[in-house]
């Protein structure tokens, strides 16, 4: 950890002594977890006082916990039919028991302060079919494009915002594809009808697929000098 990341940790903690839930400092990054009503006030701070004077939003995105830690193959070893689909990094929880898990949805914002040369990140859980919390419009223009990108992806509601339609996927779509719910292949499909001289929607018709890797066990290339004799 470098000075000026840990000498930023400590002036957050103390200056949002009562909004915080958490300030985790990781690989030189600060994190700071807060709940959705303190949102609004702890960044006109972060944006106006000299001392932190992050004054630009470089990002925000959502995040879907639902399944997080949660391994649909198992990992340790290789099956009949080939090896497992994903692998768990050094670090990466094995099961649903992280801190993590059952968190819902959650909003992330990076900040910048060009002023002090350093980034922060901040984290709202959220929960409910529908969750809410705050627009950051007001504060920072640039969430216009980001707000409305996790509506869309995520099905995340943004209080305040002053235009808050879908931005990446088509008029009338249904259901929001980021969440680990939708289904990979997705619901609908499109075509040109020649018939209709048109495009028309229709059911999926793809077939979800999982391929694993083929694993050969009798191969004479790899046996050992020492386990060709015992064969024989």
């Amino acid at each position: 950890m470098t000075e000026s990341t840990a000498n930023l940790a400590a002036k957050l903690e103390e200056r949002f002594s009562n909004e915080l839930l958490n300030c985790i400092v990781d690989r030189n990054e600060v994190t700071l977890e807060l709940a959705a009503e303190h949102l609004l006030s702890v960044c006109k701070v972060l944006r106006d006082d000299e001392q932190f004077a992050f004054a630009q939003l470089s990002d925000v995105c959502g995040v879907d916990y639902s399944a997080y830690g949660q391994s649909d193959w198992s990992t340790q070893d290789s099956t009949s039919t080939g090896f497992s689909r994903g692998r768990h990094g050094k670090d990466s929880p094995s099961d649903s028991s992280s801190n993590e898990a059952g968190q819902g949805f959650a909003v992330v914002y990076h900040l910048l302060s060009l002023t002090n040369n350093i980034r922060l990140r901040l984290r709202c859980h959220l929960s409910g079919e529908y969750p809410r919390i705050p627009s950051v419009t007001d504060i920072w223009s640039s969430a216009d494009w980001f707000e409305r990108e996790a509506f869309d992806l995520f099905g995340i509601l943004f209080d305040g915002h002053p235009d808050l339609r879908r931005l990446l996927t088509d008029y009338g779509f249904i259901g929001h594809p980021f969440r680990k719910d939708f289904p990979l292949e997705g619901n609908v499909e499109v075509r040109y009808d020649p018939d209709k001289k048109r495009v028309v929607y229709q059911p999926v018709t793809i077939t979800n697929r999982v391929l694993v890797p083929r694993v050969i066990r009798d191969d004479n290339r790899f046996f050992t000098p020492e386990e060709e004799q015992n064969d024989a």
